[in-house]
């Protein structure tokens, strides 16, 4: 495996130029003629999933640019951001736009709802990205589908999809991890689930926790195992580090990284894969995840045991005997 390759790349296709350089007279000029050149229909009383660009706005759609434009209500998660978007795309939002986001969406998924069903079409944007995908939208989704209400994509950018494509590890089967959990124990407790996938893993992190998180990667799945830390995608400083968990890790302890991230993680080796194989955790492995909870939770020894131990039943379902987790955790401590 080679060493880390970091590959920054300037993004200079022509449309990004343009729209970065443009008045916003050349910029609404361009904006009218994508949407005449393709006939773009507007899917009247339907909920539209309309993915925004990562970084570079020359990725925008046509469809993009015409469902802002004509769509009778746009949800956005940040309606400042929404603004910025149709402002460098040259687009004039007539429809209403309404604030959607992660705490209100479950709130106002049925009086959009109420409007799809009178033939509004809503299209619903996240900052950056398709809805739903680490964003609000699934409960639009899932409450459209429950009324039997229609539901589309307008398709497009995707950090996920884009990390994956460039990382030059297997494509053909992978799962999507989301963000890594914060804390070290539960953050730890999911990679070791993840220690017998095969399939190439991808996860979203933070620059404030990278550098803890290539350390759990280390302890959990070992140096050697391929990796990709793509970061600022599509845009000016796109950077992609690619080589081994442990050289990689080394990278981030002497560079840090600096803006959005995606981790793209080799698949598990058929060895791997077996010595990996779940199994019931054994006491000892509880009493270490009971200690770790009570010390950053804040916890009595006795009610983190009682935590862990629910949330690791045994193969057959029951659960571990707690006297022995103790009696393990009081010989740790001893």
């Amino acid at each position: 495996m080679q060493t880390v390759a970091e590959q920054s790349s300037q993004i200079t296709a022509e449309t990004g130029e343009q729209a970065a350089g443009a008045t916003s007279e050349s910029a609404e000029s361009a904006a009218t003629a994508a949407r005449n050149a393709v006939a773009v229909p507007i899917p009247r009383g339907t909920v539209v999933l309309a993915a925004t660009p990562i970084g570079n706005v020359g990725d925008a759609s046509a469809r993009l640019v015409a469902l802002l434009a004509d769509s009778d209500v746009v949800a956005a998660e940040d309606t400042r951001r929404l603004y910025d978007l149709a402002n460098r795309l040259g687009v004039h939002v007539n429809g209403r736009v309404i604030a959607y986001h992660d705490h209100n969406e479950r709130n106002k998924a049925d009086a959009l709802l109420d409007q799809v069903a009178a033939g509004a079409c809503v299209t619903v944007v996240s900052d950056a990205g398709m809805p739903t995908i680490n964003d609000p939208g699934m409960a639009i989704v899932r409450r459209a589908i429950e009324r039997g209400l229609p539901v589309t994509c307008a398709p497009g950018p995707s950090a996920v999809l884009d990390a994956l494509a460039i990382s030059g590890l297997p494509t053909d089967r992978f799962c999507y991890e989301g963000f890594l959990p914060r804390k070290h124990s539960e953050r730890m407790q999911h990679l070791r689930m993840l220690q017998p996938e095969r399939r190439t893993i991808v996860f979203y992190e933070t620059p404030h926790r990278i550098a803890e998180s290539m350390d759990d990667l280390l302890e959990a799945f070992g140096p050697n195992r391929p990796m990709a830390l793509c970061r600022e995608l599509t845009k000016d400083y796109e950077q992609v580090r690619r080589g081994t968990i442990a050289s990689v890790r080394e990278s981030v302890q002497t560079d840090p990284p600096r803006g959005e991230m995606v981790l793209v993680i080799g698949g598990a080796s058929d060895d791997e894969a077996q010595a990996a194989a779940p199994s019931a955790l054994s006491v000892e492995d509880l009493a270490v995840l009971s200690i770790d909870r009570a010390l950053e939770d804040g916890l009595r020894i006795k009610e983190a045991i009682s935590q862990v131990i629910e949330e690791h039943p045994l193969p057959d379902g029951s659960l571990a005997n707690r006297k022995q987790v103790y009696a393990a955790v009081l010989e740790m401590k001893a």
